[in-house]
């Protein structure tokens, strides 16, 4: 005697069981995956917002360099007029006794039987222009120059022979460099220490 025993119940009772523990094991994954990416999705939005707040605040730094740097320049633009200014004000310092020493040493170099007519200055060049009863005195005012501490490099421009007030002249132009004082070596070496 052979028992028939019916195992179609239990095979569709295990495949209930089956299907149950499936999408029991489906909803949990659905759940931690949406668990995980909740997370993901969080913590990237964070550090969006963070990231973002931060570039906010090197902008406005960034701005506020940049006004700096304006400053700055406008500053240094300032100095370097200042400086200019510095260096005109010096330079009519070093040279204002020039135009003294310049008459002076004419006045003392000058032969008699000479006489000026016009004296311009261009920076250190200096050009005069006079009469001259002989051409031996205009060499004579020109070796004269060049003895000056003060004048230098004394070069005959033109002389020629005209008539003045019933008399026979010479008419002479020539120009002539002052010698400038400069500063002592010593003295730049110091201030570019």
């Amino acid at each position: 005697m052979t028992a028939r025993i019916n195992l179609l119940p239990h095979r569709e009772m295990r495949r209930k069981q089956q299907q149950q523990h499936f999408f029991v094991m489906l909803g949990v994954v659905v759940a931690i995956g949406a668990t995980i990416w909740f997370g993901v999705h969080t913590y990237l939005d964070s550090a969006l917002s963070n990231q973002q707040a931060r570039n906010k605040y090197l902008e406005g730094e960034i701005v506020k360099i940049d006004k700096e740097i304006a400053e700055i320049n406008k500053l240094k633009e300032q100095i370097a007029a200042l400086l200019k200014r510095k260096q005109v004000v010096e330079t009519l310092q070093s040279n204002r006794a020039e135009v003294v020493h310049l008459l002076d040493q004419l006045v003392r170099q000058l032969p008699d039987g000479m006489y000026l007519k016009t004296i311009k200055q261009q920076g250190a060049k200096v050009t005069i222009s006079g009469y001259t009863q002989s051409q031996a005195r205009v060499s004579t005012l020109m070796r004269n120059l060049e003895g000056s501490q003060y004048l230098q490099k004394a070069n005959l421009v033109e002389i020629k022979s005209v008539a003045a007030g019933g008399q026979r002249l010479n008419e002479f132009t020539m120009n002539i460099e002052i010698t400038r004082a400069t500063e002592p070596t010593d003295k730049k070496a110091g201030k570019k220490g």
